[in-house]
């Protein structure tokens, strides 16, 4: 029997965009927060967030929740992977 997982995104995909790397940081500072919030503190426009966020939701290490119209993007801390970047994020910061 074989287990599906989530697709797998090379991490050279998830480090190759400075944008993606500060979404994450965001996002693991903050757990979660909505897409205009989220561009607001990168610094990003509405369609360079929404695509880097469409790489990331691929990548397992976000996940979208929606209520009506509104979409709020959180950081899966219970990914391992999630978790070990939320700490080097933490220790690079330290």
């Amino acid at each position: 029997m074989t287990i599906e997982s989530s697709p797998k995104v090379p991490i050279e995909d998830i480090f190759s965009s400075r944008g993606r790397i500060k979404i994450l940081k965001e996002l693991a500072a903050s757990n979660e927060l909505n897409i205009s919030e989220l561009c607001r503190r990168v610094d990003l426009n509405h369609s360079s967030t929404k695509s880097h966020l469409e790489v990331l939701l691929s990548s397992g290490l976000i996940e979208e929740k929606k209520f009506g119209r509104i979409k709020i993007y959180r950081y899966k801390i219970e990914d391992l992977r999630a978790r070990s970047l939320r700490s080097l994020f933490n220790l690079w910061e330290s």
